[in-house]
């Protein structure tokens, strides 16, 4: 079933299941997702008893388009959307944009969160240093973010034929059995939402139009329990962010698949859903 949440600024579109008073379990995905990244996780923590809310982040999918899509405004919207479940916290599993979205919770608003999950993005600081020349073999993986920074060529090129561009990036970053042709086209109603494209690039956009070195405030240690899962088989990021990112929590584990790809949770839901339900128990 689909809720909307109308939060400060923004109109927020999720798909929500499970009891009322299960406990709250947020799923946060990533570029170019929606909530459907979750449908192989959302049924597993419905039948475990939990209140699953897995929100299209702003300017996805059907959710407001409207900016400013800044790492701060975007963690308000999920603080927002917490408060809007009339709950004070929530169990958090970010993936992609999600889990930097994730990490940085934490990072800001500690008391939100109640144990966090993390899926192949390492914490902000790490990623941040990487960026900034701490890592020349990171920097040619993350090429896309600086071609991101060009304007309109990106949404030109990422939609032509139909959403050829993204629907060749999933499937050529994934494992073969991983998205289907009717996986496909959930995607691409999503992508051909007006302004959708615009807004999903934007986030990119946002991260390095006011300098990386302004989001000191996200390097922080992290007390949570958190678990992060990281397939091996990344194609932009490398697993060494992973063991990084560990030096920067209180109480962190990692959990490395090596024949997984950046969509770890889509290539390998089984192994993935058994150990949210064990780090979220």
């Amino acid at each position: 079933m689909f809720q909307w949440f109308d939060l400060p600024g923004l109109r927020m579109h999720a798909a929500v299941d499970g009891p009322e008073d299960g406990p709250l379990l947020l799923l946060l995905h990533g570029f170019p997702e929606l909530w459907y990244s979750w449908r192989r996780q959302i049924p597993v923590f419905v039948q475990a008893g939990y209140r699953v809310v897995a929100p299209d982040q702003r300017g996805y999918h059907l959710t407001d388009k409207s900016p400013p899509f800044d790492i701060h405004t975007l963690v308000e919207d999920i603080v927002h959307l917490i408060l809007a479940c009339e709950r004070q916290k929530a169990r958090v599993v970010g993936h992609d944009w999600g889990a930097a979205i994730a990490w940085s919770l934490a990072a800001l608003h500690p008391e939100r969160v109640e144990r966090l999950a993390i899926l192949n993005v390492p914490h902000p600081a790490v990623m941040s240093r990487a960026l900034q020349g701490g890592s020349l073999r990171q920097i040619i993986k993350s090429w896309y973010i600086f071609f991101f920074q060009l304007p309109r060529l990106p949404e030109w090129l990422l939609s032509a034929r139909n959403y050829a561009g993204l629907a060749r990036m999933l499937c050529s970053s994934s494992l073969p059995s991983t998205f289907s042709i009717q996986d496909l086209a959930e995607y691409r109603k999503a992508w051909a939402q007006p302004g959708a494209l615009r807004a999903m690039i934007g986030w990119y956009r946002a991260l390095l139009r006011p300098g990386l070195r302004q989001q000191a405030d996200l390097a922080v240690k992290i007390q949570t329990p958190t678990l992060v899962i990281w397939g091996e088989k990344d194609l932009a990021l490398s697993t060494t962010l992973a063991e990084e990112s560990l030096e920067w929590t209180e109480n962190g584990r990692l959990v490395r698949f090596p024949d997984a790809t950046h969509w770890v949770h889509e290539d390998m839901p089984a192994e993935v859903n058994r150990l949210l339900l064990e780090h979220f128990a």
